[in-house]
């Protein structure tokens, strides 16, 4: 069977892990960072219900206008160390991703490693590679 493409980034942050998941598993904190670098400031709305089995939907707008929403369902919530969800675009709904975010304690900060697997295809992880490098330095100014 053929592997699907996938990627993983690291990213250290000068927060404690407690800070850095509750940057991901606030509603109200969330809409403060997340997307990527073309994302309209105040367009993003979460509706996140942070629970295995719950779901979250988040939308946003980037510069051109474009309206993206991508949603799932959490599959595994271990607070201030783990959060593993699935990943569809509303444009795409059949082409579910997998998401895994681990905050471990780095010295005097957080090291975030963020897991996305299965992806449809190479242009696909592309595509999120960018967004998501983006996403993770708007949260490293978030939590500055």
């Amino acid at each position: 069977m053929l592997t699907k493409p996938s990627l993983t980034l690291k990213r250290k942050l000068k927060a404690s892990p407690a800070q850095v998941f509750s940057a991901w598993a606030d509603p109200k904190k969330i809409v403060h960072w997340f997307g990527p670098s073309e994302t309209q400031g105040g367009s993003v709305h979460a509706e996140m219900d942070v629970r295995p089995g719950g779901s979250y939907r988040l939308s946003f707008k980037t510069e051109d206008g474009e309206y993206h929403e991508v949603g799932g369902v959490y599959r595994e919530v271990v607070p201030n160390s783990r959060l593993v969800f699935t990943w569809a675009w509303h444009s795409t709904p059949e082409r579910q991703s997998l998401v895994t975010v681990t905050v471990a304690k780095d010295g005097d900060g957080t090291l975030l490693t963020l897991s996305h697997e299965q992806f449809f295809d190479e242009q696909a992880r592309d595509g999120h590679q960018r967004g998501w490098t983006g996403t993770l330095e708007k949260l490293d100014r978030y939590l500055s």
